[in-house]
């Protein structure tokens, strides 16, 4: 799931307390007599209890439930369309389908919101069909259509805005925030396997002077041309990051301290600009704050041995 999964977690809550509420009103205020008024308390039970176990727990649930709670209510969608006693009962089902589809592609991933997308419609296309009243295929077509036009559409634009919010516009990096979260994984990873890791921060050498001498733009090619080629001498698994203006960091996993000065050395001969830098590796128990803290001051001490400091 991403980042924002307990904001996500609030509104599934709010998902399941609309839609108890909608059963309950449909129990109160029946449309028909043939109306499944046991089942939309059932239902309206099941909702609210949904609701509340989400809400109370959304700071500790995991994204596996969250999986759990949208199939949950996939299906109870199809066990409505099932038990409908009109055609219009059918079809009024299609906001509660179009507004899991896009909770869906906006929490999750594009390949699990397909997913939870396919089974919703199957769920609710064969209680659909399995249901008494007839007359409603037209109306029914468009609706599925239109779910899976709008999941796409949002997946996709969620896709985007979260690329952008984790992209440094600049060089096409991985920025503070987004670095930040995924070297934090990978080093809670690293503390529970035992495996090496080491946390690197590159500072320019004087950048300043490079901006003042050749302008802004010098500097921004500068910028440019170290992320292109220090990124064709990393692995996949390596994490290259901008925190801000001259200064990068590195997480490597599976790197203890001599590779990780193996790999800078390569990084030195990539591209003749100058630049400092300093490394940690992780110890049982560290954070990824304290990680930075002492690459950061052995970064500083490298400079001042070599005068480097601006």
């Amino acid at each position: 799931m991403r980042p924002e999964r307990q904001g996500g977690i609030a509104l599934l809550s709010l998902l399941y307390a609309v839609s108890a509420a909608l059963c309950a009103v449909g129990a109160v205020q029946p449309m028909s007599s043939r109306t499944p008024v046991p089942l939309l308390w059932a239902l309206a039970g099941i909702g609210a209890a949904g609701a509340a176990v989400l809400w109370v727990r959304r700071d500790r649930l995991g994204s596996g439930t969250v999986h759990v709670a949208v199939l949950l209510m996939s299906a109870l969608v199809g066990v409505l369309a099932w038990r409908s006693a009109t055609a219009v009962g059918i079809v009024g089902l299609g906001p509660a389908m179009v507004a899991l589809g896009v909770f869906a592609a906006h929490f999750l991933s594009h390949g699990a919101a397909r997913g939870h997308v396919a089974f919703l419609l199957s769920a609710a296309s064969a209680g659909a069909t399995a249901a008494e009243p007839s007359g409603f295929l037209a109306p029914w077509t468009t609706m599925v259509v239109t779910v899976v036009i709008l999941t796409e559409a949002q997946a996709r634009i969620s896709g985007q805005l979260h690329r952008a919010a984790g992209t440094d516009p600049l060089t096409g990096l991985a920025n503070r925030r987004a670095w930040e979260a995924e070297a934090s994984r990978t080093l809670a990873h690293a503390l529970r396997t035992g495996e090496p890791l080491t946390v690197a921060v590159l500072d320019l050498d004087g950048f300043k002077a490079i901006n003042d001498e050749d302008g802004h733009g010098a500097g921004d090619a500068l910028l440019q041309a170290l992320a292109e080629r220090w990124s064709e001498q990393l692995r996949l698994a390596d994490l290259l990051g901008r925190f801000g203006g001259d200064e990068f960091v590195l997480c490597l996993p599976g790197t203890d301290a001599v590779r990780a000065e193996e790999l800078l050395s390569r990084l030195r001969s990539s591209h003749p600009a100058s630049w400092s830098a300093g490394t940690a590796a992780a110890r049982a128990g560290d954070t990824l704050p304290e990680l930075l803290l002492r690459a950061d001051a052995e970064l500083y001490r490298h400079k001042r041995r070599s005068g480097r400091i601006a």
